[in-house]
């Protein structure tokens, strides 16, 4: 039952921060905080602009509006799930993409290299850039991201789910990019015999088992195929190192991210010469190799 003193957009915005903080709440699929997931919770169901709040606080809703917000915000409190599954949209920059359970909720530091002076000084010159490949494309935000950087390249995405390459189809659909992108279902490289590309990215599984079995309820409402990749965190790391040179044009580039396994890529990879790109979340989450460094 909908509390009757909720009725402005400010009331409903303190009470969802103070049942978010009570339940102990996790964050970290797009926001970081109880009053951005409430606020955004908020601004999206009201079909508000999302980064302006203010000149809406104190407008009283009505009552279908209350009850489409308050049902939202209850959900979110009892049953855990992040946001973006609840609004189905999840954002990298300026780019919104459509996001249910059959993917991870997109959050790559690889966006944030791939949004402004795509992964500069390491390619000179965006429009020379004529393939490039996803691997793990999920959603397939990052291989729409790629396409807008690299206007000149043809993009493969790649996966091993079906469902998640249905889900990156709607997106690939939406930002009407069908021509450029061709999705492609594979276990890393299985699926790509005879293709090579200037570029390879990838945001693979590399969550370690000690934190798998540790993880906060609203990361267990995504795939764990996603998100588990061996005892060590490594196993798809492992598998994109042994065969990224095979499809690799002479001076194309791997850009791979690990998350906070640096440590753990170094001391298992002791002879690769790695290059660790510093983006807005911070260094030592991505790692760079050219195709000469990679092993045979």
């Amino acid at each position: 039952m909908i509390p009757p003193e909720l009725v402005t957009l400010r009331d409903f915005l303190r009470w969802a921060v103070s049942r978010f903080n009570e339940a102990g709440l996790h964050f970290g699929h797009g926001t970081q905080n109880a009053y951005d997931e409430a606020a955004y919770i908020l601004l999206h169901t009201l079909h508000l602009p999302l980064d302006r709040i203010e000149p809406f606080l104190d407008a009283a809703l009505t009552e279908s509006e209350r009850e489409s917000v308050f049902a939202l915000l209850e959900r979110r409190i009892q049953e855990r799930i992040p946001a973006a599954y609840l609004t189905h949209e999840a954002w990298l920059g300026d780019f919104p993409f459509y996001v249910d359970e059959r993917v991870i909720v997109p959050r790559s530091h690889i966006a944030a290299l791939l949004l402004n002076d795509p992964l500069a000084p390491w390619i000179e010159d965006p429009e020379a850039v004529g393939s490039a490949l996803d691997l793990c494309t999920g959603s397939g935000c990052l291989a729409i991201l790629l396409a807008h950087a690299f206007p000149n390249a043809r993009i493969d995405a790649v996966d091993i789910s079906p469902d998640a390459l249905e889900v990156a189809a709607r997106n690939v659909a939406d930002y009407e990019l069908g021509k450029r992108i061709d999705l492609i279902r594979s276990n890393l490289f299985t699926g790509l015999a005879g293709r090579s590309y200037d570029l390879i990215i990838a945001n693979p599984p590399y969550v370690t088992g000690e934190s798998m079995r540790s993880l906060p309820p609203e990361y267990r409402h995504e795939p764990a195929l996603a998100l588990a990749s061996g005892e060590e965190g490594l196993d798809a790391v492992r598998g994109i190192l042994a065969g990224a040179r095979a499809h690799l044009k002479p001076g194309g580039i791997l850009a791979v991210e690990v998350g906070g396994n640096r440590a753990i890529v170094e001391n298992a990879f002791p002879r690769l010469d790695f290059t660790w790109i510093e983006s807005a979340g911070g260094e030592g989450m991505v790692f760079l190799l050219q195709r000469e460094q990679l092993p045979d």
